[in-house]
């Protein structure tokens, strides 16, 4: 039990991380064209039965959507996805890797593949995002962002299962 509640903590670590890396990307020009607005309204509109939507960013906003993005981000989006780390390992009958440092590194890179193949198609963006708004990058910035929140975990594992 204890890998699991250190896992979804790695998670909200992981998101905090990912959020301080993507400000500094967005200031170097790297962003997704992803807001914190449009997760929450795309997870308002996921409520309503619209999985897909043709551009969100022209879907009508929602007065709630930063307030349900940033539940969204660190409950589903950071602890939510970090149990995937151990259900993985649980999945496949593999050991658990020497180092929870590198596996929290390759599975945030792997996590990668979740906004890439789920989260950008849904905003209308196509796969990868490469019909996001202009100017965004969000294969670069999707793995960039993904590296540290995979740390995140890694490192929260690591401590929490040394003793």
């Amino acid at each position: 039990m204890e890998i699991w509640v250190l896992a979804f903590l790695g998670g909200m670590v992981g998101a905090v991380l990912m959020d301080i890396t993507e400000t500094y990307a967005a200031r170097i020009g790297v962003t997704s064209g992803v807001t914190i607005a449009l997760v929450g309204r795309w997870c308002l509109s996921l409520m309503r039965g619209q999985f897909f939507h043709s551009n969100i960013l022209n879907t009508r906003p929602h007065p709630q959507e930063i307030r349900a993005g940033w539940a969204f981000h660190f409950l589903i989006g950071g602890g939510g996805v970090a149990l995937l780390y151990p259900l993985f390992f649980l999945a496949t009958g593999l050991s658990y890797p020497a180092s929870h440092l590198l596996g929290g590194v390759l599975f945030g890179l792997a996590t990668s593949l979740l906004p890439w193949f789920i989260l950008l198609p849904c905003f209308g963006w196509g796969v990868f995002g490469r019909r996001g708004p202009t100017g965004s990058n969000a294969l670069l910035a999707s793995m960039l962002s993904h590296v540290p929140y995979g740390l995140g975990v890694g490192v929260v594992l690591a401590v929490g299962l040394r003793g």
